[in-house]
């Protein structure tokens, strides 16, 4: 995995983040399990405390679809997110808000050569992104990067799963 920083002028575009906000960060990794298989677990919100440490609780109301909100806790935050764009297995993004920070989430997806490159981005803008942009800089990179690892290995634990189930 890696972190990489990516600081320019634009707004939020193709990408989906918001490229201009004063506290920008992505980080991707090659999973070895099939893009179905990652889009399942990333998708299955409401078990993300299941295989991700860091997030308290989550709940879903609604269908997986544009517009759906979704609630969580990671850490001290309280989370309220809206899905922007569920593009499966390919895309998926989101916004959201807490202590008045603006996060702009998106997971892209990509099948290559027997395994699936998995690319996380995030953005937080508000007057607290600002002033504590230091601080939440190294957080969101940090977050990214643990989490994308969590994400790994419970894809990789379920495709190992069931190729023992299939050599049983």
């Amino acid at each position: 995995m890696k972190t990489r920083v990516i600081q320019d002028d634009a707004d939020a575009g193709e990408s989906g983040i918001n490229h201009g906000a004063p506290v920008v960060a992505s980080s991707e990794a090659e999973v070895s399990a099939s893009a179905d298989l990652v889009w399942e677990v990333l998708t299955a919100i409401e078990q993300w405390p299941s295989w991700n440490p860091d997030v308290k609780s989550a709940s879903m109301h609604g269908q997986l679809s544009e517009g759906t909100e979704f609630r969580w806790k990671a850490g001290p935050a309280s989370i309220t997110s809206t899905l922007q764009q569920v593009d499966a297995p390919v895309r998926l993004a989101w916004t959201g808000t807490t202590f008045g920070i603006e996060a702009m989430h998106v997971y892209a997806l990509q099948a290559w050569d027997g395994v699936t490159l998995v690319r996380t981005e995030e953005s937080y803008d508000g007057l607290l992104a600002r002033i504590f942009r230091g601080r939440l800089q190294k957080t969101l990179e940090d977050s990214l990067e643990t989490g994308l690892g969590h994400l790994k290995a419970e894809a990789e634990r379920r495709t190992a799963h069931l190729a023992g189930e299939r050599r049983s």
